[in-house]
C-alpha cells in the first residue's frame, strides 16, 4: 500500500489544466489575475475613463448584497428560513408601495425577460386547467394566443415561443396607430378586431403585453382602454417599460397612472437607480400560491430567497426621498434638454409630452422651401418612390453620424441612435436609463447642445453642396460620381483610368493604385477637408471618400483639383511604364554596340596581342592607342548617343541655365494661413483691384505715346522700312521711360540701361 501511494504522488495527469495543477494558488495571485482580466495588462499606459459605471456608495451596498447572500446561505436551515422570509417580504412591500401596486407580489430574476416568461406560464396553467396533466395535448385542442406591439423589444415574442414551446403561429404582433394619436402607440379598434377573429376561429387570447414607454421612443399605450379590452376577453395584461419609473414621483401622468390596474409589471431598478448587479422585479396579482409555485414565481428553496438581498439593502440606503431624487433629476434632464432643442433650426423633436416625457428623440431635418417643394413634387410625380426613399436614406444617414459624433463628444450625456419605423434613424436621450449609471448632470446636457450647433451648420452646408458636388463630378472629364447612401458626407468619387489593355486583373489593379495614390496625395493638401477609402465593410472599392464640408467650400475647386491631380498620376504612371520599355530596349542596343566595339577592338589590335604573355610584351615595346568611345542613353529620345558632344560641351565651358520649374496652373493663389478649397471673396476682390490700378497705368501711358504713321499701300520698299525703324525707336523709347519711371532715381541705373540698350 505504501508503494501505491508513493507511485500516486508521483504520477501526474497531463490533461489537468495549468492553473489547477499541484497543491493550488495563493489567494494573491488569484485576486491578481482577476485584476489583470478585469482591466488589461495596458491599465498604466491608458486612462480610466472607459469605466463609465458610477459606483457610489448606494453602488457599494448592492455589490455587498451579493458577498452576504453567500455568507446568509450557509447559515442552519431554520434560521436562514426565518431570515429570507423577513428580506422578501420586506422587499415586496417597499416596492409594491413605491410604485403604487398594492396586494402584489413579487418575482425577483436577473434577465428582464424571465418575469414575462414565468408570466406566461402562469397563465397558461390558470386557462388550461388539464395542463399539468395533458400537457401540449391541451395546447393543441385550443391554440393560445399571445398580443405583443409592433414597437416591442425586437425579438420578445421570439424568444417567449422558444421558451414556452410554442410554435410562432401563437404570437400575434399588433400594428400601431396610422391615423389618430401617437404612431407609437398600440391600434385598440385593430387589436379588438383581431381577438374577435382568434376567437371565432376557434383560439383562446391568452396574454397582451403593453408598453408604458416604448424601447424606441419612449411611448406609452393607452393603458387603460387595454384593461377594458383585457376583462372583456378574460385576458392577462402585463406592461414594462422605462416610465414606470415615474410612478414613485408625487405627480404621474394619467397614462402611467393607469398601469397600477394592470395584471402584472416588470420593473428594472438597476438602471433607473444606478444600482449595479440588482435584479429585475416582476410584481404581478394572483390569488393561487399553488399555481405561482408551479409556474416558477416562487420557490421553496431559501436560498433563491436570498436574490433580494442586494435590492433590500439598497433601498434602505437609498430612502423614499433618495430614490425619487434619482428619478427626478432624469426627468429635468430630458426636460432641459427638449426646451434648448425647441430653439434650435433643423431639429425636429419626436415626444409623447412636452411637459413630462422621460425620453427624447429628435432628428436633423432640412425644411424645403416652396421653390423647392415645388420641383420636388414634380420631380416626384414622374419618379416618386427612388427620391423619397433616397431622401430619407441620406437623413438616415446624416443622423447615423450625427448621434455617433455626440455621443463620442459628451459621453456623460447617454445618448444613442435609434431606428424608428416611421421617423427613421434618429437619436435618443432616455436619462432613466443612462443617468445614473454614467452620472449625467446639467452641464453635460449643456455641452451637448453646444455640440450639437457645432455640427448643425456642416450637416446643413454638406447637405445643400451634395448635389453641386454630383453635378460638377458628372461634367468633369476622367471623373465617376459614386452614388453611395450610406456615407455620410458629401460624396464618393472614382478617378475613371482608361487603358486599351484588354486584361481586365490589369485594369484593376492600374485603378487601384491611381485612386490610392490620389487620396494619399489630396491628404498631403492643406484643407479641412477628410479623405478616406470609405467604411471598412460595405463600402465602394478604389473611390475617394469626402467627408462633411462647411458652407465656404469651392466645389469646382475641389473636383478641378482632383481630376488634374489624378491626371498628373496617370501621366506619370504611363511615363514610367513608356520609360520602362525605353529602357530595356536601350539596354539591348548597348549590348549590341558594345559587343560590336569589342569586336573591332580585336581587329584593330590583332591576334598576337590577345596571347597573354606575347600580348604583354608587344604592348610594352609597341603600345596601342585605342579610342575609347562612350555612350550615353537619353531618356527623352530614346536612343544611345556618343559622349563626344559632352566633352566638348564641358571643355569650353558653355552650361545652359536650367528652365524654370513649372507651377501648375490650377494653384490658386491664398491669402497667408488660407487652407485649400476655401471660397475667399475679399482676396479676389484685392486681386482685381490691383489689376485694374496696374491696368489703368498702362493706359495712360499708352494714351501719352505719339501715334505712329501707319504705312500705306503706295509707299515703296525704302519707306516701309523707314517707318518700321521709327515704330522700333518709338518702342525703345517707351520702354525706356518705364524703366525710368519704375527704377530708383540713380543715375548710374539708368546709364547702365541705356548703355545696354
Amino acid at each position: 500500500r505504501k508503494v501505491e501511494e508513493e507511485n500516486d504522488k508521483k504520477y501526474s495527469r497531463k490533461d489537468i489544466p495549468g492553473p489547477l495543477q499541484g497543491s493550488g494558488q495563493d489567494m494573491v495571485s488569484i485576486l491578481q489575475l482577476v485584476q489583470n482580466l478585469m482591466h488589461g495588462e495596458e491599465e498604466e499606459e491608458t486612462s480610466q475613463s472607459y469605466r463609465l459605471q458610477n459606483v457610489g456608495e448606494q453602488g457599494h451596498m448592492a455589490l455587498l448584497g451579493h458577498s452576504l447572500a453567500a455568507y446568509i446561505s450557509v447559515l442552519d436551515r431554520e434560521r436562514l428560513r426565518k431570515l429570507t422570509t423577513r428580506i422578501l417580504s420586506d422587499t415586496t412591500l417597499w416596492l409594491c408601495r413605491l410604485f403604487r401596486y398594492e396586494n402584489g407580489s413579487a418575482y425577483y430574476h436577473e434577465d428582464d425577460r424571465e418575469g414575462l416568461l414565468k408570466i406566461c406560464r402562469l397563465v397558461i396553467h390558470t386557462r388550461y386547467e388539464d395542463y399539468p396533466v395533458e400537457g401540449f395535448n391541451v395546447l393543441c385542442s385550443k391554440q393560445p394566443v399571445i398580443y405583443i406591439s409592433s414597437a416591442a423589444r425586437t425579438g420578445l415574442g421570439q424568444a417567449l415561443c422558444n421558451q414556452l414551446g410554442l410554435p410562432l403561429s401563437c404570437m400575434c404582433r399588433v400594428p400601431c396607430n396610422t391615423m389618430f394619436g401617437s404612431q407609437h402607440q398600440m391600434d385598440v379598434a385593430l387589436l379588438d378586431r383581431v381577438i374577435k377573429d382568434d376567437v371565432e376561429s376557434g383560439k383562446l387570447p391568452l396574454l397582451l403585453v403593453a408598453n408604458a414607454g416604448t424601447p424606441g421612443a419612449g411611448h406609452t399605450d393607452k393603458l387603460g382602454r387595454l384593461k377594458e379590452l383585457c376583462e372583456q376577453h378574460s385576458m392577462w395584461l402585463h406592461v414594462e417599460g422605462v416610465n414606470l419609473a415615474t410612478l414613485a414621483l408625487g405627480y404621474v401622468s394619467s397614462s402611467v397612472l393607469a398601469a397600477t390596474k394592470c395584471d402584472s409589471m416588470t420593473l428594472t431598478l438597476g438602471s433607473w437607480l444606478g444600482l449595479p448587479a440588482v435584479p429585475a422585479v416582476t410584481l404581478y396579482r394572483h390569488e393561487d400560491p399553488s399555481l405561482s409555485l408551479a409556474a416558477g414565481l416562487t420557490s421553496s428553496q431559501p436560498v433563491e430567497k436570498l436574490r433580494a438581498l442586494p435590492l433590500w439593502l439598497s433601498l434602505q440606503y437609498l430612502g423614499h426621498d433618495g430614490i425619487v431624487e434619482r428619478i427626478k433629476h432624469a426627468s429635468q434632464l430630458s426636460q432641459r434638454l427638449l426646451e434648448n432643442l425647441k430653439n434650435l433650426d433643423f431639429i425636429k423633436t419626436s415626444v409623447e409630452d412636452e411637459l413630462s416625457s422621460p425620453v427624447v428623440v429628435f432628428k436633423f431635418f432640412q425644411e424645403y422651401s416652396k421653390r423647392d417643394q415645388t420641383s420636388h413634387a414634380a420631380q416626384a410625380s414622374t419618379i416618386q418612390h427612388p427620391i423619397i426613399s433616397n431622401e430619407r436614406h441620406v437623413y438616415d444617414t446624416f443622423n447615423q453620424w450625427l448621434g455617433e459624433q455626440l455621443a463620442q463628444l459628451v459621453p456623460a450625456s447617454g445618448v444613442d441612435v435609434v431606428e424608428l419605423e416611421d421617423e427613421g434613424t434618429c437619436v435618443r436621450f432616455s436619462p432613466l436609463m443612462t443617468s445614473a449609471v454614467l452620472g449625467t448632470e446639467i452641464q453635460d446636457i449643456d455641452q451637448l447642445v453646444d455640440c450639437l450647433k457645432m455640427k448643425i451648420p456642416v450637416l446643413t452646408s454638406t447637405l445643400q453642396l451634395r448635389e453641386e458636388f454630383e453635378q460638377e463630378v458628372r461634367r468633369t472629364v476622367g471623373l465617376l460620381y459614386i452614388e453611395d447612401l450610406d456615407w455620410p458626407g458629401l460624396g464618393v468619387v472614382r478617378y475613371n483610368y482608361h487603358s486599351d489593355e484588354k486584361n481586365d486583373d490589369k485594369q484593376e489593379k492600374e485603378l487601384e493604385k491611381i485612386n490610392t495614390e490620389l487620396l494619399k496625395k489630396l491628404n498631403e493638401l492643406e484643407s479641412d477637408l477628410t479623405f478616406s477609402l470609405g467604411p471598412e465593410f460595405g463600402g465602394q472599392k478604389n473611390c475617394v471618400y469626402i467627408g462633411m464640408v462647411t458652407e465656404d467650400l469651392d466645389v469646382s475647386e475641389l473636383v478641378e483639383t482632383i481630376a488634374a491631380t489624378g491626371r498628373e498620376i496617370e501621366e506619370n504612371s504611363r511615363l514610367l511604364e513608356n520609360m520602362t520599355e525605353v529602357v530595356r530596349k536601350g539596354i539591348q542596343e548597348a549590348q549590341l554596340q558594345l559587343q560590336k566595339a569589342n569586336e573591332e577592338r580585336l581587329l584593330e589590335e590583332g591576334l598576337l596581342r590577345q596571347i597573354p604573355v606575347v600580348g604583354s610584351v608587344l604592348n610594352w615595346f609597341s603600345p596601342f592607342q585605342a579610342s575609347s568611345k562612350g555612350r550615353t542613353f537619353n531618356l527623352t529620345a530614346g536612343s544611345l548617343e556618343s559622349t563626344e558632344s559632352m566633352y566638348v560641351s564641358k571643355a569650353q565651358g558653355t552650361g545652359t541655365t536650367p528652365p524654370p520649374t513649372p507651377t501648375s496652373s490650377l494653384a490658386k493663389q491664398r491669402l497667408p494661413g488660407q487652407k485649400a478649397f476655401k471660397r475667399s471673396l475679399r482676396s479676389s476682390d484685392g486681386f482685381s483691384e490691383t489689376s485694374s490700378i496696374s491696368h489703368c497705368d498702362d493706359l495712360e501711358k499708352m494714351d501719352q505715346r505719339p501715334p505712329a504713321p501707319s504705312p500705306s499701300h503706295e509707299q515703296g520698299p525704302l519707306e516701309t522700312e523707314k517707318a518700321e525703324e521709327q515704330e522700333v525707336a518709338q518702342a525703345q523709347t517707351d520702354t525706356e521711360d518705364v524703366h525710368r519711371d519704375k527704377s530708383p532715381p540713380d543715375g548710374t541705373k539708368v546709364e547702365e540701361q541705356a548703355s545696354q540698350r
